[in-house]
């Protein structure tokens, strides 16, 4: 299979043996994720690769009845037009979050919660938040793929300080006011209450001389532009994950990410079933009978399509090729025309008579489904 050629072996991709028990397998997982996380190696992009990698050899392995399904057919156990199809794998931060839990609180990603320990300083930089942006597309567009552009309004870098939130030459020193801590504790009675320090606004530092143009905050709120490319293959409730365009961070904290959803908009002609489409294609009664060619649409063209003599209503030809594209990689889904016989209406007296002479030379041989179905009958009949 080419999917067994072009993927790693989930087991080599985790470094444990095919023996190896489920608890040690989270152990494996947890200590790669860590170490491939996108986060701890910000543009690195065979990092991000290999983050990806480890998720989706460790969704498969994790689940019982998957497992058992790659010990005994490897990589062809998911791909969809095999034994029934299995299920698609989930985005790799999903399954991070899944294993290691909590949501990255104000902000700020599970990574840096992670390896903060809970004491991460909170007058330091900060992540910046994700954005989701819900996305209609046509079902052209899902199946084939193409480049959209977003346009939403987020808190992007400062353009003239570049994020410091200082004016050139500026520098910052400790608030007087926090000493520093970004917090001030106010004692009532025998109880204390820590508040953000109302000077500094909880930074730790001041700034001598804010920005202009942002009043110090080292990002302002402006109207963006960010390509998208859609894979093809895609459908609705699909996400994708554009990297660093979420909004800026804190103090020169990393920007979040932007997760584009997408709506795909049904198609006049084609229903989809998984990486196959479905059409029916209308034919006329002389055509079904007595055969003949027909042209039938495709998302890329046209298609000739050989009809047998004696075609019934409802009978499906296959398009070998002419579905989707499967996202996994497993080549193309198929194009299935299911053709409806049309009844002639509106007949004049000519073509009228021509089917009266017709009818009267049939013999119950012409029609063997209508004949099977009356000897069945017999005996409802009487």
């Amino acid at each position: 299979m080419l999917g067994d050629m072009a993927k790693r072996d989930y087991y080599e991709v985790l470094g444990i043996d095919r023996n190896t028990s489920a608890e040690e397998l989270k152990k494996a997982y947890r200590k790669l994720a860590l170490k491939y996380h996108p986060d701890k190696n910000p543009g690195d992009k065979t990092a991000e690769e290999k983050f990806k990698e480890i998720g989706e050899a460790y969704e498969a392995l994790s689940d019982p009845q998957r497992r058992a399904a790659y010990d005994q057919y490897g990589h062809a156990a998911f791909d969809p037009r095999m034994r029934g199809g299995g299920r698609g794998f989930h985005d790799p931060f999903d399954i991070f979050r899944e294993v290691f839990g909590g949501g990255g609180g104000g902000g700020g990603s599970i990574f840096d919660d992670l390896f903060g320990g809970g004491q991460r300083d909170p007058t330091g930089p900060q992540r910046g938040s994700d954005l989701r942006y819900d996305m209609e597309i046509t079902f052209e567009e899902a199946v084939l793929g193409c480049e959209k552009e977003v346009s939403l309004t987020k808190m992007d870098p400062c353009e003239t300080c570049r994020g410091s939130g200082a004016e050139a030459g500026s520098s910052t020193k400790v608030c007087s006011a926090c000493g520093g801590r970004g917090q001030v504790i106010t004692s009532r009675g025998i109880f204390s209450i820590a508040q953000t320090c109302p000077r500094c606004e909880g930074a730790g530092r001041v700034i001598e001389r804010p920005c202009r143009t942002c009043r110090g905050a080292g990002r302002r709120e402006r109207a963006s532009k960010i390509k998208i490319k859609i894979p093809a293959g895609v459908d609705t409730g699909a996400r994708l994950r554009s990297s660093n365009n979420g909004e800026a961070g804190v103090r020169g904290g990393p920007s979040g990410d932007l997760f584009v959803v997408l709506h795909v908009k049904p198609h006049e002609i084609f229903q989809r079933e998984g990486d196959d489409l479905v059409c029916e294609v209308p034919i006329r009664f002389v055509d079904a009978a007595l055969g003949g060619e027909i042209e039938v649409p495709t998302l890329t063209g046209r298609a000739d399509v050989r009809i047998p003599a004696g075609t019934q209503n409802g009978t499906l030809f296959r398009l070998k090729g002419k579905g989707v594209k499967n996202l996994q990689g497993y080549g193309y889904g198929d194009l299935h025309v299911r053709v409806t016989v049309e009844v002639p209406t509106h007949l004049n007296n000519a073509q009228r008579a021509k089917l009266e002479e017709f009818s009267e030379l049939c013999d119950p041989n012409v029609n063997p489904i209508s004949k099977g179905f009356l000897e069945r009958a017999k005996d409802f009949f009487r």
